[in-house]
């Protein structure tokens, strides 16, 4: 199937569905608490392919890949940096499984790196730049069909991370998108328009807000950005504020119905692909897709 360019239905002012939650839902499969995601790419690939197609029987127009921290560098924390190519490339290959010939987008998903940027931190901006710019290769010549800069906090690093995607990928859609879990600030005080004033400056195509804290606070910080930007805007809160049960795995209150239901005033505030992050199960997206396409 030959899919219709995807900056193309952004610029028509079209309304996607991107998908949910990646680790919190494999953890419901039974990801034990601690261990990352990206290992699941390589010893239980299935149980990735079963929730992208769940996403996609939900409604979803776009996938991300099961790459959220695999860069080298945050790899390294988890003894898996010596498969950073093959983590990158194989779950590339199993979202490409999931969606098949369905009219569904391949993002591929960039996180931080873990570490902080010097001079507050020990990586510099250049050892940063090398990081992103290796997983963006790796991710586009696996045929993603966007990358997904996601779940950023400090300014600095962001900007590494634009320059490294773009020294590989110049043309790929590219969107940014921050978290602000200090209500519409992130935890390096960043705010909504100073993302937008000196992201939305850098070669990106769309400015977002991912994971955070409240649906409220998620809420405030996408008006915000609208009134700092024109650009489209991506929008994946989490569900609510987690619970922790005695084993460490986060529990979410908010339902699927309610999540749904808010969905109207995302798309009123500006959100033109939105979705869920943490704790935004398939039932979930089901109800976001349903308010979307009803």
């Amino acid at each position: 199937m030959v899919k219709q360019s995807f900056l193309d239905r952004m610029n028509a002012g079209q309304v996607l569905v991107s998908d949910g939650a990646t680790g919190t839902n494999l953890q419901r499969s039974g990801l034990p608490v601690g261990i990352v995601a990206e290992a699941w790419v390589l010893d239980n690939a299935d149980e990735i392919f079963r929730l992208h197609q769940s996403f996609i029987q939900a409604g979803a127009d776009i996938l991300l890949t099961c790459t959220f921290g695999a860069t080298r560098l945050r790899l390294d924390a988890s003894n898996l940096a010596d498969q950073c190519e093959a983590v990158n490339r194989r779950a590339v290959e199993i979202t490409h499984a999931a969606v098949a010939d369905q009219d569904v987008y391949v993002a591929g998903s960039i996180g931080p790196l873990g570490h902080m940027l010097a001079p507050l931190g020990d990586v510099s901006v250049a050892e940063a730049e090398a990081n992103y710019r290796e997983q963006a290769a790796l991710l586009c010549e696996g045929g993603v069909d966007l990358i997904v800069i996601e779940t950023q906090f400090d300014i600095n690093e962001a900007g590494a991370a634009v320059r490294g995607v773009r020294a590989v990928a110049p043309t790929i859609p590219l969107v940014c998108s921050f978290s602000y879990d200090r209500g519409i600030r992130t935890m390096m005080g960043v705010k909504p328009a100073d993302m937008a004033a000196q992201i939305g400056a850098m070669d990106v195509d769309i400015l977002g807000i991912n994971c955070g804290r409240s649906l409220d606070e998620n809420l405030s910080a996408l008006e915000a950005l609208r009134a700092a930007t024109g650009k489209p805007l991506w929008f994946k809160p989490n569900a609510g504020l987690p619970d922790l049960g005695p084993d460490g795995e986060p529990t979410y209150s908010v339902t699927p119905e309610a999540m749904g239901a808010m969905v109207p005033a995302w798309i009123d505030r500006g959100a033109q692909v939105v979705g869920g992050c943490c704790g935004t199960s398939p039932e979930h997206l089901a109800q976001i897709a349903r308010a979307v396409h009803d």
